[in-house]
């Protein structure tokens, strides 16, 4: 597994940007289907299964100290940092893509064609759906699918974030109120999707589960340009973020680990479609 500790002070170059995974190109998207693919092959700590269970099963849970916390941000951005890492030693063009799940007029609540459809070439795509680890599967007990499921939108799911509910957050001028208030957002589209999703033990085992943190991660970085400044708090920022060699300092530009969203820096960027 890469824990290498980037510089913050030093801008990567070049800077690579995630898009939504509504706009990939058809390179972009081969890109990100063949590192899926080659990641969810290796069984070692270079592995899909390796890493999705750094976020809850197997045990030590990674995110005990991240969720309702205000390491909820930082902790998930290294986590992202280093999964991109992983795909990228396999597919060196391969970036992460984010979900934008805000739904409004003319937006319904619905997974992304890439991320939803069963098979690409008559073979089955692997970001619908991964392997669970068998250590994982063997600690959380019986009734656990050996493979991701999804019910999205199903009986007694919270609704998606509405675009209006995503501008109120992106309004908060405090880090703190900012994190607890997105960790809510974050928490129903989790819940929406449902399935492995619904269970932080097996959630990062679902492909979607990067793209919907890329969305989360998205949002942190709009909030950023749009309140430059509003850190989380000094008492925590050389806090480490186990299991990961990173502080939450360092992950505070993202231009520093060498990647953006492609929006403007403008404080005043709203979020694109």
């Amino acid at each position: 597994m890469s824990t290498g500790t980037p510089r913050a002070q030093a801008t990567a170059t070049p800077v690579r940007f995630r898009r939504s995974a509504a706009r990939l190109t058809a390179g972009q998207l081969d890109n990100l289907r063949a590192a899926f693919r080659a990641v969810q092959a290796i069984d070692d700590d270079r592995g899909y299964g390796h890493h999705a269970g750094i976020h809850g099963l197997p045990l030590p849970i990674g995110c005990d100290n991240a969720h309702g916390t205000d390491y909820f941000l930082p902790w998930h951005r290294a986590y992202l940092y280093f999964f991109e890492r992983a795909l990228r030693d396999q597919v060196p063009d391969a970036m992460l893509s984010w979900w934008d799940w805000r739904v409004g007029p003319a937006r319904p609540a619905r997974i992304p064609d890439s991320f939803a459809r069963k098979t690409v070439d008559r073979k089955r795509n692997p970001l619908a759906s991964a392997a669970v680890s068998p250590l994982a599967l063997a600690q959380g007990g019986a009734g656990v699918p050996a493979r991701t499921v999804r019910d999205p939108g199903g009986p007694g799911a919270p609704p998606l974030p509405s675009l209006d509910e995503v501008k109120q957050v992106l309004r908060l001028t405090d880090f703190v109120d900012f994190s607890q208030q997105v960790e809510l957002l974050h928490n129903r589209v989790h819940g929406w999707v449902g399935g492995h999703m619904g269970q932080i033990a097996y959630a990062a085992f679902d492909p979607i589960f990067w793209a919907h943190h890329g969305m989360i991660d998205r949002l942190w970085r709009l909030w950023q340009l749009r309140h430059p400044g509003s850190d989380p708090p000094v008492a925590i920022l050389d806090e480490a973020l186990p299991p990961f060699r990173m502080t939450v300092r360092r992950t505070l530009s993202v231009t520093a680990l060498g990647y953006d969203y492609a929006v403007s820096s403008s404080s005043t960027q709203r979020p694109t479609r």
